[in-house]
């Protein structure tokens, strides 16, 4: 064994040299090559007559129609291989052609993949950064994620549509096995059912399941009643859950989520009480996840005053949840009541450097800016007199959101339909974009003026930010991930923003053209035969000129007699 080990080391050496050798000799062997095709076609030059074979063959045998066909023939595969490429630079935002060459041909002519997407990014305060990577760009729950019974399935019974992707409520079901699965599940059967209740992918089959986990539950209830008290509550605990899925998938109204969210609640705030000594991290999960739904049911039917006062309740009772972003459900409800003073106040705690920014955060801010000036903003006006101080604010307010998020506006301006929000959304990306402008258009149109500032503004951002975006101005430099996690997040239907916006690949504009070009020559070639053969017979001509020239230079320098004695020695 120590003797194998012991000669890995240089086999590898070995086999990495082999190919460095390999990938460095590739460009002289095409060389050697080229250059032996040109010595072969100037010895069979005069021996087998290829100028007059070729002129013969070419211009006089074949007929028109024969060109007509081959030009035909290459307009329609050239064609072909332009709508392939446009379908897959739209789906995929990169050349088919290209990716291949990159991923297969560049490691065989010894090319080395660029660094410049992997390298060092300057970030804002100068610090090398790494560019993240796809795998590098952290989904996050949505925080004002709709219900999918009440709301998600109305849209596809409407329209025919599925508004999640596979990808998407995958991601659902993660985070609830994870939030809401105890630390005895492998002891209950019941609790079996809803972990395979929150991974199934059909609906009907999701809700039987609860059922069947409730009537377990009870069964359950029933024969430890005489045995343990403690193991009645642990086992209701999971019927929690199994109202909540109830809630989430079965209820058609929020009404009827709502009543099955309080009765979770109920049987929640039991065991968390009952079981003080003996409850784990999940249960508390559990009962923050329903607290938070039934304030977002309050919200959706009109007690705002009631969904502030139980966002506030549930943030000073679990502060050290703030991943769940709770701030952010609270901050739209204290735009519906117009309170913008605790809306600032709300922005003074969590708009903070040291925190993470979100589109919610930084719009809402901008918002209020712009809301103290737009009502007497005019464009006119100010490009005269200038800017004024609180004018010039609400302005780098707007710019600071779009650097942030530059998919926002056009949703905002309505330049782009909107679609239902997903259950979980990219910061930075398309998915972003959409969950807040889904919530918080109608706060922007109910500030007079602050739409017309932002179509005024928004796109002075752009000449701000430094190009290629290597470096950023006030955050870290755009990802290059979001447009692949947003087309895994969006439905297909939806035709995601990308940013910065991609030009054209190279070989897009080169099918293109090729078939533009042949279909005019079939065209050209069927219309006016004659005239094309004369044009054709210039073209060869044109085009075998150099190497007539090469081969005259070529016999002056070693005569044909030359090679002729050369093959009889």
């Amino acid at each position: 064994m120590e003797d194998t080990t012991g000669s890995n080391p240089q086999s590898l050496g070995f086999t990495e040299k082999l190919k460095s050798w390999l990938s460095w000799s590739w460009t002289y062997v095409c060389f050697i090559w080229f250059g032996m095709v040109l010595i072969m076609i100037y010895v069979l030059w005069s021996p087998l007559k290829l100028q007059e074979t070729l002129t013969s063959v070419f211009l006089n045998t074949l007929t028109p129609k024969f060109y007509v066909a081959l030009t035909g023939t290459s307009s329609l595969i050239s064609g072909l291989i332009l709508i392939f490429e446009w379908w897959y630079f739209r789906k995929y935002g990169t050349s088919f052609i290209e990716q291949v060459s990159v991923s297969h041909l560049r490691p065989l002519l010894g090319g080395v993949e660029s660094s410049s997407t992997t390298g060092l990014f300057s970030s804002v305060n100068g610090e090398a950064e790494p560019r993240p990577s796809v795998s590098e760009c952290k989904v996050w729950r949505n925080p004002l994620n709709l219900f999918r019974g009440a709301e998600y399935n109305r849209y596809t019974w409407v329209t025919g549509k599925e508004p999640l992707t596979y990808y998407d409520m995958n991601l659902s079901a993660q985070d609830h096995q994870t939030f809401f699965t105890g630390d005895t599940q492998q002891l209950r059967p019941e609790d079996a059912v809803m972990q395979k209740a929150w991974r199934e992918r059909n609906p009907q089959a999701r809700i039987r399941a609860a059922y069947q986990a409730i009537e377990m539950n009870h069964e359950g209830v029933v024969e430890s009643l005489s045995l343990c008290v403690l193991n009645v509550f642990v086992h209701v605990c999971r019927c929690a859950a199994a109202y909540v899925l109830l809630a989430e998938e079965e209820a058609t109204t929020i009404t009827e989520a709502e009543r099955l969210f309080k009765k979770a609640l109920t049987i929640g705030k039991h065991v968390i009480t009952s079981t003080i000594l003996h409850h784990s991290g999940k249960d508390i999960n559990l009962l923050v996840y329903i607290k938070r739904r039934l304030a977002m049911c309050a919200r959706k039917l009109g007690r705002i005053k009631e969904a502030v006062k139980m966002m506030r309740d549930l943030m000073k009772e679990f502060p050290l949840l703030g991943m769940l972003n709770i701030h952010e459900n609270l901050l739209e409800a204290l735009l519906e009541l117009q309170a913008y003073a605790d809306v600032q106040a709300v922005l003074a705690k969590y708009d903070d450097i040291s925190l993470p920014k979100s589109a919610t955060i930084c719009y809402t801010s901008a918002l209020l800016k712009a809301r103290a000036v737009s009502d007497k903003f005019s464009p006119e006006a100010a490009s005269r007199r200038g800017l004024s101080t609180a004018e010039m604010n609400a302005v780098e307010a707007i710019h600071r959101a779009v650097e942030f998020n530059p998919h926002v506006p056009k949703y905002l301006l309505e330049m782009k339909s909107l679609i239902l929000p997903p259950e979980h959304i990219l910061k930075r990306g398309d998915s972003e974009a959409v969950a807040y402008a889904f919530f918080h258009l109608q706060h922007w149109k109910r500030a007079e003026g602050a739409l017309n500032l932002l179509h005024c503004t928004w796109e002075g951002t752009f000449r701000i930010i430094p190009y290629p975006l290597e470096k950023g101005h006030l955050f870290y430099p755009y990802p290059g991930c979001t447009e692949t996690a947003d087309r895994e997040l969006l439905p297909s239907f939806h035709e995601v923003s990308v940013y910065p916006k991609k030009e054209l690949p190279f070989f897009i504009l080169f099918t293109a053209g090729l078939c533009s070009f042949t279909a005019i020559l079939a065209m050209l070639t069927h219309q006016f035969p004659e005239l094309m053969g004369v044009f054709a017979k210039a073209f060869f001509s044109t085009l075998f000129a150099p190497l007539g020239f090469f081969a005259d230079k070529m016999e002056s320098f070693m005569p044909s007699s030359f090679w002729h004695q050369l093959t009889r020695i």
